[in-house]
Order: structure tokens, then C-alpha cells, then sequence
């Protein structure tokens, strides 16, 4: 399935939800969606993989390791539209070494109501694979991740928009259940010129999980986040179960215009173990933020608002 229709397919499960965000303030916390939120952030990430072979009772791993990870990026954000798009330069020690590798993420986020969806496209070219004897360079080799999730937010007065996206600010303290479903499909290639060392792997899982806002001032605020959930990966045509584990944790600092952040995220994704060829993957994420927010300009409102009238949101 490539990149057009996995987005058509999860914007179209996001207008079927035909609920419109309430502009009131809430009691819980304030809104601030009549505004343009923008933003520059920092993000030292990494999405790599970890194969698992038990031969004789004797467990070997080899991990597959991007050779880059560490980006600057921008954020734009206003109502409905959340959308970020990063890059790796060269000028950040990490990277320096890594002339020939490359990675790009754009994620976008929707939240209508209590309904929350995401989607990811990651694309990482340039490896390196290590286990307990070697290490080893694979410059050409490319990962591409395409995905995302759905969530529903169980309790009204909790602000996962804090957590996201800046576009409210919790005012009393509050968690939820979120239950969420993620779908990605990821291809590995290892661009030897040989056309059997790629592979295309999905993956589906449904993890429950709860957050909580700690509101310790008008102006500071903790949160974190923890989910346990399962589902099943095909690799290749094989089919195994898998384990979702995600721990998440936020600290920010915000004013009417002013906003920043820090948060740190970490997901793992862990194969049955009764399987003889197992196949890991985890995902690591540091990010430093500083944004403003401001009034929108007459024609992207009135863009806007004809646009969400045209697909009847």
C-alpha cells in the first residue's frame, strides 16, 4: 500500500467522525484554536530494529541501528491542522559522520472531540549492524515507515492538545484513558543490488493506556503516559504475535503566547518469543520546543473556514 492511499484511508475514518471541536473555554482548561501556533523544535529520534534468531537454545540478536538521528524542525498548527516536518544537518556532532545518510520525518495530528488520529512517514537511509562480535556499515540501506494511530480520549476534561500540540493548556489537573489503535507498514532495503534483501513488515496493535496533566501553576505543568497493548506483525508473509509497551513524559512552561516544552517518549515493540526468527523494533525520542502563538491572518481564516464547510466538518 503506498503513501496516497494509507492517508486517504485514515482522513476518511477522520470525517466519518462529522464532530465538530467546541470553541468554548472549558473548565478543565483553555483553548486556544482561534490562534496560529507556530514553532521550533529539536528531535533526537531513533526507529531501529532488532532481529532475534534461537538456534539450539541459544538466542542471538542483531541490531540494525540508523546512523543518524538528531533534527531541527518546524511546527505550524491552527484548528483542525497540526503539521511538522523535520531534517537532520550536518552541523550536530551526531551527523558529521554521516555524510551519506539521511532522515526525514512529516507527521500531522487531528483531534475532533475525543477522537484523536495521527500519521507518520519517516524515511531513514544509512545503517549499521552490530551483535556481541562485529560491527558493520551499511550506508545504502533504507527504512521507510508509513502509519498511524487512532485514539479515542474517554474523559472530556483532560487535554491531550496539551500533551500534542499546544493548542490548549490544561488549567486543573486530569488524566484519561486513551485507548489506541496503530497500524505502519515499514520496508527495509538493504540497496546492495541484490533484490531479496528487502523486506515489507505490518504492524497492528491496540494498547490501552492512561495519561494524567499535573498542573503545578498557571504556568507550569507535568504529565506523563504509560500503554500496554498487543497485536500482530506479518513480515514477509509470517505471522507473529507482538507486545506494545509506551512510556511518555512531558514538562512545559506556557503563557497566552508564549509556549515551551520538553518531552521524551519511548515505544517498543517485542515479537512472541516462541517464534524461532524473531524481529523487534523500538522507537526513542527526545524533543526541546519553543513556539508563539498569534492571531491568524483574514484570508488563511476565511481559507479555512470554507474548506472545513466544503467536507463538512
Amino acid at each position: 500500500m503506498d503513501l496516497k492511499k494509507i492517508v486517504l484511508f485514515w482522513f476518511v475514518g477522520l470525517l466519518s467522525c462529522k464532530a465538530q471541536e467546541p470553541s468554548e473555554q472549558h473548565d478543565y482548561f483553555k483553548s486556544y484554536d482561534d490562534k496560529v501556533i507556530t514553532s521550533v523544535y529539536y528531535f533526537d529520534t531513533s526507529n531501529s530494529f532488532q532481529f532475534a534468531s534461537t538456534i539450539d537454545g541459544v538466542t542471538n540478536y542483531l541490531n540494525l541501528i540508523p546512523n543518524r538521528r538528531e533534527q531541527i524542525g518546524l511546527s505550524l498548527s491552527y484548528k483542525l491542522i497540526d503539521i511538522s516536518y523535520g531534517i537532520s544537518p550536518r552541523f550536530f556532532d551526531v551527523n558529521k559522520d554521516n555524510s551519506n545518510s539521511s532522515l526525514v520525518n512529516f507527521g500531522t495530528r487531528f483531534i475532533v472531540k475525543q477522537w484523536m488520529q495521527t500519521l507518520l512517514y519517516s524515511n531513514q537511509k544509512g545503517f549499521y549492524a552490530e551483535d556481541s562480535e562485529f560491527k558493520s556499515s551499511f550506508p545504502k540501506m533504507r527504512s521507510v515507515k508509513i502509519g498511524g494511530t487512532t485514539s479515542y480520549i474517554f474523559n472530556p476534561k483532560f487535554s491531550f492538545k496539551t500533551i500534542a500540540n499546544q493548542n490548549q493548556w490544561q488549567t486543573k489537573s486530569s488524566g484519561s484513558f486513551i485507548p489506541t489503535l496503530s497500524i505502519y507498514n515499514t520496508s527495509l532495503n538493504l540497496n546492495d543490488g541484490n533484490g531479496d534483501n528487502k523486506s515489507n513488515i505490518w504492524l497492528a496493535t491496540l494498547a490501552p493506556s492512561y495519561y494524567y496533566n499535573w498542573v503545578i501553576s498557571n504556568r507550569v505543568l507535568v504529565s506523563s503516559g504509560i500503554a500496554l497493548g498487543a497485536g500482530f506483525n506479518i513480515i514477509d508473509g509470517d505471522f507473529s504475535s507482538v507486545l506494545e509497551s509506551t512510556l511518555n513524559f512531558k514538562l512545559g512552561y506556557n503563557s497566552d503566547s508564549f509556549f515551551s516544552f520538553v518531552t521524551l517518549n519511548y515505544s517498543v515493540f517485542v515479537q512472541d518469543n516462541d517464534s524461532l526468527f524473531n524481529f523487534n523494533e523500538d522507537i526513542s525520542t527526545l524533543r526541546v520546543t519553543a513556539g508563539y502563538r498569534f492571531d491568524p491572518p483574514k484570508k488563511v481564516k476565511q481559507l479555512y473556514d470554507k474548506g472545513t464547510k466544503a467536507i463538512g466538518l
